[in-house]
């Protein structure tokens, strides 16, 4: 299959690339690294990425982004960042590649741990993952063409958390979160919020 992967050269998206790499062909797409640029923030950006690309078997989301802080210093703009980056973008994804995503295909969207288990600093957060998983469900019913559409949500990433300067043995290896991913591509699972921690040690 041919699997575009955006977010390629992050954390989790560098493993997910690795995990998908054997078996498919990977086109990487990141901000500013890559085969292909992608702004998540503007529709006509992702417009032209799928019109560069052409069509394919699946579309990985690895990316996207909210903004961390106390509710009470968190801004209108802070709020809209995380609407229009980590939410629309990721919806958006989906409304434009519908178009280019083949019969039977798949989309595969990342959330995270704290849609359903906030802690103090993540009201954006929280909100802009618990939309995505909303919108997943519905779009999961209307997706044409026996087009799939998934969502990943992993926990706290043993490699984020030293690079936090945190023990990353309160995480899971990004190289096991990849593997839900793969169980999206792959599997016929539509629907559905995919936890990492449900696919192997």
């Amino acid at each position: 299959m041919k699997v575009v992967i955006i977010g390629a050269s992050g954390t989790i998206g560098a493993e997910v690339v690795s995990a998908l790499s054997a078996k498919h062909e990977i086109v990487q797409v990141g901000r500013s690294s890559g085969d292909y640029q992608v702004d998540l923030m503007s529709k006509e950006s992702i417009k032209a990425l799928f019109e560069a690309i052409g069509e394919c078997d699946a579309v990985v989301s690895a990316a996207g982004q909210a903004k961390f802080g106390p509710l009470e210093s968190l801004t209108d703009e802070d709020f809209q960042f995380s609407l229009s980056n980590k939410l629309m973008g990721q919806v958006n994804l989906v409304r434009v590649g519908l178009a280019c995503v083949r019969d039977n295909g798949s989309f595969t969207l990342t959330t995270g741990v704290l849609a359903q288990n906030p802690m103090p600093g993540s009201a954006a957060i929280s909100l802009v993952n618990a939309g995505v998983e909303g919108f997943m469900r519905a779009a999961a019913l209307e997706a044409p063409r026996g087009i799939r559409v998934n969502v990943v949500s992993p926990p706290w990433v043993s490699e984020t958390l030293v690079a936090m300067g945190q023990d990353g043995a309160g995480g899971l290896p990004a190289a096991q979160v990849a593997r839900a991913y793969v169980e999206s591509v792959e599997s016929q699972r539509t629907g559905e919020v995919l936890d990492p921690q449900q696919f192997g040690g």
